[in-house]
């Protein structure tokens, strides 16, 4: 079996978060919530995070200083930015993606989940990549 996909979801609306959570791990996601900038900052750094939900308005941060502070960590995982298009597009963030808050149905918020975690780049952290030289394709001349 593939293991889990693993989600950092940040909001600080605790009713929101727990029902994200509820909709991403019945769709087979592991999550990790979040309600603030210092816990995410916290579990990013001690977990292999496939993806990051970082939704706009959290208290003492915005979304963009979240991302921010978040790819100071890890690069190189895949971030969403969830927020009102107009306040975010004007406030410089390093998201990945940029989804309006009020106007993202669950559906296309799975399926942008699903697209972007699984281009994840870079290695998880702490594992190592083997080759098998006896498998690899000779190349034609």
């Amino acid at each position: 079996m593939r293991p889990k996909k693993i989600i950092l979801a940040v909001n600080s609306n605790e009713q929101e978060l727990s029902v994200l959570t509820f909709m991403l791990s019945t769709n087979g996601y592991r999550v990790l919530p979040a309600v603030n900038g210092d816990e995410a900052s916290g579990l990013i750094s001690e977990n292999a995070i496939d993806l990051v939900l970082a939704y706009d308005g959290v208290p003492h941060w915005n979304g963009g200083q979240i991302i921010g502070r978040l790819k100071e960590i890890a690069s190189h995982v895949p971030m969403i930015l969830l927020g009102d298009p107009a306040r975010t597009a004007s406030q410089p963030h390093a998201a990945d993606a940029l989804l309006p808050r009020k106007n993202c149905s669950p559906l296309e918020l799975l399926e942008r989940v699903k697209n972007m975690s699984a281009r994840k780049r870079g290695p998880r952290k702490g594992s190592t990549r083997v080759t098998h030289p006896q498998h690899e394709l000779a190349v034609a001349s």
